[in-house]
């Protein structure tokens, strides 16, 4: 069974006393992907649910659309190589991955690079939720976040319903953790419709353009935004919460999708 973490003798030193203990602490792995025969690039990951990774990174990358671009894929854990057939010509990495400012929906937003510009999009579900159904689910995402009650070392990301957490994944890199949602939902052809995501780190850009890629309209969060991340979810038609935290949250953008007509407002 795939586990994404080592035992590690240490010293654990509390208040007067020192205490010769095993740890378990995060595996860090890196991960090379070669596309129909050439290097495309690195990561470092956990090494868990690496083909929901590599699938779900190639399409926030643009390079496919669904499991009918890939004609094959293959992982091999031993040497940190993912090989993958696609019938798909390569992009121009130094144009891929070039800085690119454009705009955004007509708008003046800054993509980073222009391969966002081409796969970022604006979200068009009409999913409402309640406040209290987004604590419920912050507090079950952070109860089963077991990898990092273990180790403190990983970012986690969900996929919910209003009714409850539908799949979850961890990883030491927080844009990771997005990519193999992706990767799961790709790979099993799931449907976004009444989808919101959940997240354990900060409300990037970067993270932000990958929620928008999915198709996904809301994004709860217990950590903070940054402010291109909320103009890009104004522009991108994303409901983006933060703070999430017992019934405390801040909702930064697109309230209509937050059902509020039973709280008390105050100016």
């Amino acid at each position: 069974m795939e586990k994404g973490t080592v035992t590690w003798d240490m010293i654990k030193i509390h208040q007067q006393t020192a205490e010769n203990i095993t740890d378990e602490v995060a595996e860090e792995f890196p991960l090379t992907i070669m596309i129909n025969g050439e290097e495309f690039a690195t990561m470092v990951c956990s090494p868990i649910h690496l083909e929901e990774l590599v699938i779900g990174y190639l399409a926030t990358e643009g390079i496919i659309r669904s499991m009918k671009d890939l004609h094959s894929i293959s992982i091999d854990k031993d040497t940190g190589f993912a090989y993958v057939e696609t019938g798909k010509p390569l992009p121009d990495l130094a144009v891929h991955q070039k800085r690119w400012i454009g705009s955004c929906c007509g708008k003046s937003r800054a993509f980073y690079f222009q391969n966002d510009a081409n796969t970022a999009r604006t979200v068009m579900s009409h999913f409402t939720i309640k406040p209290e159904q987004c604590s419920y689910l912050m507090d079950q995402f952070q109860g089963a976040a077991q990898m990092f009650q273990r180790t403190g070392g990983v970012h986690q990301a969900a996929i919910a319903t209003n009714d409850g957490i539908e799949i979850q994944f961890a990883d030491i890199g927080r844009h990771n953790a997005l990519d193999k949602l992706y990767g799961y939902m790709i790979k099993n052809r799931w449907k976004v419709k009444d989808k919101v995501i959940i997240f354990s780190g900060r409300i990037s850009s970067e993270v932000l353009l990958k929620v928008s890629k999915m198709g996904i309209g809301c994004l709860l969060s217990k950590s903070a935004p940054t402010n291109l991340a909320l103009q890009l979810a104004e522009d991108l038609n994303i409901t983006a919460v933060g703070f999430v935290r017992g019934e405390r949250m801040n909702v930064y953008t697109h309230s209509e999708r937050i059902e509020l007509d039973s709280l008390k407002t105050t100016e």
